[in-house]
């Protein structure tokens, strides 16, 4: 597990050092940083897994494009490079990237410095989620309804991923299919469902977002897999006919890639989600979270990106039930940021939120979700 990350003169952080824990929520207003304080992450597993090693980033890679060294580099930089640190329960992991040129055609190639810390155990290395295949991003840029998804053997068999490109998912219903009767850790099984298959538990968390739906996966061959649904109706026949994904709910199939990441994990993998509330219904929000909170208090690390306070609301609530009933999120497993940008140096300034018992919020940095608040003192006429 990862429990602390640093990102110097990288983006808009000058200077962000964040404590992660199980479930880490990074909030704020646009621009400020949240999806930033994810690429180095994505930046180091994608070059080690391209070359075993770190000896240089590439800003361009299919994970994660950035461009330049200068799209790269924190404006007001006053070192020619930037660092990232990583500590995990195994080791620190510290590297430091210098350049030539912020605008040579070669700069997408950041190589590492030779004070840069050559100590790092590769039984550790490969032992962290993050260089392993133990591991899934699900980007806001997720695919939604398709008329087909990919098929990729090497992808889904060999390295275990849901997506390759810039976190689209686009190997979702591969996945699914090449793992459905893999069974769900017990913790984040859906109560209401006996079958404990990846398949069977995500269509029972599906049914959170849209009651009664059915998944169906059908394979098309060279052209990969098609999805479609039907839903349980009260009717003599029992069951709708089929229906395309494009002729359903957006959210449903949105919101799947994550479901399936989640159910998927083992303790200790680690998961980068953005949005994950994108399209879904308060209700839905909330039960999604439910299975967030379920999965990290099982060991699961998730790091999310989130512009909802629905998804703030449901951890409160599952920091409260854990009180009361020892289910849902311990309150110290939880990391909240809140990002805001320092306007003279344009850089970000993380503020932690502190959930105390009951799942209350004390205090706040303005900005933070308070929208509702300034609304309904306007309509009361405060």
């Amino acid at each position: 597990m990862i429990f602390n990350l640093k990102i110097e003169n990288f983006k808009v952080h000058k200077h962000t050092d964040l404590a992660l824990s199980n479930l880490t929520v990074l909030c704020g207003s646009n621009g400020v940083g949240k999806s930033s304080a994810l690429h180095p992450l994505l930046l180091l597993r994608e070059s080690y897994l391209r070359n075993l090693s770190f000896d240089y980033l590439d800003l361009k890679s299919k994970s994660i494009r950035i461009g330049t060294v200068q799209d790269a580099l924190y404006q007001f930089s006053q070192v020619d490079g930037f660092a990232f640190k990583i500590d995990t329960d195994l080791q620190s992991f510290e590297f430091q990237f210098s350049y030539s040129s912020p605008s040579d055609i070669l700069s997408t190639l950041i190589h590492k410095n030779s004070q840069s810390n050559h100590s790092i155990e590769k039984s550790n290395i490969v032992s962290n989620s993050l260089f392993n295949s133990n591991f899934q991003f699900i980007s806001a840029a997720r695919l939604g309804p398709q008329l087909h998804y990919e098929k990729d053997d090497k992808v889904v068999i060999i390295d275990k991923q849901i997506s390759v490109q810039e976190g689209k998912a686009e190997f979702c219903l591969h996945f699914l299919e090449q793992y459905k009767n893999n069974l769900v850790i017990p913790e984040i099984c859906h109560k209401n469902q006996l079958f404990n298959d990846l398949f069977s538990q995500t269509t029972a968390w599906e049914r959170e977002i849209s009651e009664g739906v059915n998944i169906i996966i059908k394979d098309i061959g060279n052209l990969g897999y098609e999805l479609k649904y039907r839903f349980d109706t009260e009717s003599d026949i029992g069951k709708t006919g089929e229906f395309n994904a494009s002729n359903v709910g957006f959210g449903v199939t949105y919101v799947m890639p994550i479901i399936v990441a989640i159910l998927s994990a083992k303790p200790d993998a680690l998961l980068l989600i953005e949005n994950p509330e994108a399209h879904l219904h308060p209700n839905g929000i909330a039960k999604l979270t439910e299975l967030i909170c379920l999965a990290a208090q099982a060991g699961i690390q998730i790091i999310i990106e989130t512009h909802s306070d629905h998804i703030i609301n449901g951890i409160l609530v599952q920091s409260k039930r854990f009180e009361e009933e020892g289910k849902g999120i311990n309150k110290d497993n939880v990391s909240i940021y809140h990002f805001d940008r320092d306007e003279t140096e344009h850089c970000t300034k993380s503020t932690k939120i502190k959930i105390e018992e009951g799942g209350r919020i004390r205090y706040t940095p303005k900005g933070f979700f308070d929208q509702f608040t300034i609304d309904r003192k306007y309509l009361m006429g405060f």
